[in-house]
């Protein structure tokens, strides 16, 4: 089995696994990880992409991704200023990793589907 069990609170804030795993597998962390997989973008264009992030969002998990060492900051002082983001070889790392999970997902899709309309006929509201 996976080391994932911890048995006291001290245990699970200093278990790298859920350190690690609780900051990168946000909804909205793993989206932007994947979208700078082509090179650097300005904030704008990261929003553009995405679509449906508010600016607050996008600037919260900008920062914690770039706290954790995924992506770099730079800010270009202009006129005008320019702040793009782009991943650290640790985010790109991350990026061959989720990958396959989004593939996967792609292909999983029509189970899931099915799954979730069948338990949702067996528990109605």
């Amino acid at each position: 089995m996976l080391p994932i069990g911890v048995e006291t609170k001290a245990e699970a804030s200093n278990c790298p696994i859920r350190s690690v795993l609780s900051n990168v597998t946000g909804k909205w962390r793993m989206i932007i990880v994947l979208a700078l997989e082509d090179g650097p973008m300005r904030f704008g264009e990261i929003k553009r992409c995405i679509g449906d992030v508010t600016q607050r969002v996008l600037t919260e998990n900008l920062r914690g991704l770039q706290r954790d060492g995924y992506l770099t900051r730079t800010v270009d002082p202009g006129p005008p200023v320019a702040v793009s983001y782009e991943l650290t070889p640790l985010g790109q790392s991350l990026v061959a990793t989720l990958k396959p999970l989004v593939f996967w997902s792609g292909k999983q899709m029509e189970q899931v589907k099915t799954a979730r309309l069948e338990y949702d006929r067996a528990n109605p509201k």
